[in-house]
């Protein structure tokens, strides 16, 4: 079949977020200005740069006690830091609990009932436990067309790495299962990876 976005897909369910996928899922902690802390995931995520290290998500939508945007938007927008937490498969029921739409006054990492430790290098909590996280400062936030569309870019300041994930100075995916998203209300989880050597490489 082939359609065009603005005519629509005549299908159940929008197929879009099923073609474009996995997608790795940035679980954003942030703090607002009133030291309220907030934690929601953005699947709409990935890494941008390798020197200097960066990064960028997207939000997408609205909240009617926001100007603009979401809750994470609006703290990143007030303080200029935010960190990005990586989901691992067993925190899958967290992650999700995280996604409520709640007023903004409610922390999410109580909500959640997610452990939370202090950040190195910003003012901003972290998900205590998580597998990897990135301490970051925002470069920049881009509109996009849409109603309520925004790219998020941050520069990464500081990375944390659980030991356990650690194996022979490669950073193991396989020992803590990235979760990642798929379309509808589907996910899938890393389990075995495989090397491919680019033709550079010989």
């Amino acid at each position: 079949m082939f359609y065009r976005p603005e005519d629509g897909h005549g299908l159940p369910h929008n197929p879009f977020g099923a073609i474009v996928s996995p997608r790795p899922i940035a679980w954003v902690s942030s703090r607002g200005a009133d030291g309220v802390d907030n934690l929601a995931p953005y699947s709409f995520f990935n890494g941008v740069a390798y020197v200097p290290p960066q990064i960028m998500f997207a939000s997408t939508g609205a909240k009617p006690d926001q100007d603009a945007g979401k809750d994470s938007l609006a703290n990143i927008r007030e303080t200029g830091v935010f960190c990005v937490n990586i989901v691992e498969y067993a925190m899958r029921d967290a992650m999700n609990a995280s996604s409520e739409t709640l007023p903004r006054e409610v922390d999410e990492f109580a909500h959640a009932g997610v452990g939370r430790a202090p950040c190195e290098t910003i003012d901003c909590p972290r998900v205590a436990g998580a597998p990897a996280a990135l301490e970051c400062r925002l470069t920049r936030i881009e509109r996009l067309p849409g109603a309520a569309n925004y790219v998020v870019f941050g520069e990464v300041t500081g990375v944390h790495l659980r030991d356990d994930a650690l194996v022979d100075g490669i950073f193991d995916v396989t020992r803590y299962r990235p979760l990642a998203r798929l379309g509808y209300r589907d996910y899938t989880r890393v389990d075995e990876v495989f090397p491919l050597a680019r033709p550079d490489d010989r």
